[in-house]
């Protein structure tokens, strides 16, 4: 296919200049698919994945459709700041011969020059809560606005959203056109489609992952261990970029500064920096200045990053949809990449949740010889108070051992004077004890079994999967 596939779209000259200026040689199955549907002012849902061509496929119909001056035409919310950059600089640059005002609008920052850019603005890109902020404070005029665009839906909705979103919703004007994007097709999203879009059209496109050649490969790895593993990984591959994964900004932060100890450059990035910060830290990314980005899930879903070739889950995401957000950042536009988690036993229960998902396909992979490296978590441990547990890895200052009271959050149970975790078990609330290789119970006084652990909430067996890993 060339240029006349585009042209075949219904798209209008000046943004078939662009594409052809920006060198996209055909489009993508999503814009093939949803730009028709868009240019006739249909109301759209868009399953389709990062990295799928998706802005555009959204944002060609509302940038034919707008004009200079005429107020605030269409309004597209994202779930985080990263992405509603990148979305509105996608848009601006699409919109490069139309002299259309596009404004991003996010938390972080101070409203004023958003209000007086606002005013002005014919397009706006932005998260919710500093959206609603806007229309509170009367300082957003909806009242022209022709098409609303929720990107990253699920996402929102996963991240508590979605009382401000229908808040924005309803203060919208009901004859509208409403575009819907999202990775995952849920009960909430099937809420909103039912009782705020008009007979939506359904669009849907394979993953953009290629599978043949993503790697998937897990460590069976003491905790005490975890991280020289990690840093034996890095120091072994030489890859290309790379997005080291942790739950909390606490511990991005612990990993990025250890990690530095030992001669890697890294940067964290996550919730709690200024976002000027975090958006310095993305053009580094981007401009592969930054080999390592130590992030929590902010990064994973929305942010376009390519030519990532590894992804590092130094911790376990709690399900299989969250983890394959995760690895979705590399293997992309036919390049190879390379999926690694580092499970031990305080991801034993995420992992074997992630494990159930028969299309994931994780190998167990030897352990290698490394050097066992003394990284300093001092800070943070001291930071916390306990009675015996005490910091954040545990017990002890080497993950492991026993907590006499409340662990931290890689030692002894989470709650109560529940014993330490041993190899494989752990336990999770209340005076349980776990047991099951990948398991452990999490409430009330039951034991988990199995090798899998399994759990027993209100007397009620769930079980993990009933199966031994792949091997």
């Amino acid at each position: 296919m060339n240029e006349e596939s585009f042209n075949e779209l219904g798209l209008g000259e000046n943004l078939l200049k662009v594409i052809e200026e920006m060198r996209f040689t055909e489009p993508t199955e999503i814009q093939k698919k949803a730009v028709p549907l868009v240019l006739k002012d249909k109301d759209v849902i868009g399953n389709s994945a990062t990295g799928s061509g998706k802005t555009l496929a959204f944002s060609a119909g509302i940038i034919e459709n707008s004009k200079r001056g005429l107020g605030v035409q269409a309004l597209i919310l994202t779930p985080t700041r990263e992405l509603a950059d990148q979305v509105a600089h996608s848009i601006k640059q699409f919109a490069k011969y139309y002299r259309l005002n596009i404004e991003e609008v996010y938390g972080g920052v101070s409203m004023g020059p958003q209000i007086r850019k606002v005013e002005h603005a014919d397009i706006v890109v932005g998260t919710p809560g500093r959206i609603l902020d806007h229309i509170e404070k009367r300082t957003l005029n909806l009242s022209k606005l022709k098409t609303l665009v929720l990107d990253e839906a699920d996402r929102m909705v996963d991240m508590g959203f979605l009382p401000d979103v229908e808040k924005i919703i309803n203060s919208c004007p009901k004859e509208r056109q409403t575009l819907l994007f999202s990775a995952t097709i849920s009960q909430d999203i099937n809420y909103i489609s039912k009782k705020y879009m008009k007979s939506p059209v359904f669009v849907g496109v394979e993953t953009y992952v290629d599978a043949s050649k993503l790697k998937q490969i897990y460590y069976d790895i003491p905790l005490n261990q975890k991280f020289s593993l990690l840093v034996h990984l890095l120091k072994k591959e030489r890859p290309g970029l790379v997005m080291v994964f942790c739950n909390t900004r606490r511990n991005a932060d612990i990993v990025t500064r250890n990690l530095f100890r030992y001669g890697l450059k890294a940067v964290a990035i996550h919730g709690g920096l200024e976002q000027n910060r975090r958006s310095n830290i993305m053009k580094e990314f981007h401009a592969q200045s930054i080999g390592i980005l130590v992030c929590t899930d902010v990064a994973a879903r929305g942010l376009d990053i390519k030519n990532v070739s590894h992804i590092y889950n130094y911790d376990l995401p709690m399900n299989s949809a969250d983890y394959i957000h995760r690895i979705g950042r590399t293997a992309r536009a036919g390049k190879e990449g390379e999926a690694i988690s580092l499970v031990s036993n305080r991801d034993y229960e995420n992992f074997g949740k992630i494990k159930m998902d028969d299309s994931l396909k994780i190998n167990d992979e030897k352990l290698p010889e490394f050097e066992q490296l003394t990284p300093n978590f001092s800070k943070e441990a001291d930071e916390r108070r306990g009675s015996g547990g005490g910091g954040r890895f545990g017990g002890n200052r080497s993950f492991g051992g026993r907590s006499g009271g409340s662990g931290g959050r890689f030692g002894g149970g989470s709650r109560g004077g529940s014993s330490g975790p041993r190899r494989f078990g752990g336990n999770r609330e209340g005076s349980s004890r776990g047991g099951g290789r990948f398991g452990g119970s999490r409430d009330g006084g039951s034991s988990g079994s199995g090798r899998f652990g399994g759990e027993r909430r209100g007397g009620e067996r769930r079980s993990f999967g009933g199966r031994r890993f792949s091997r």
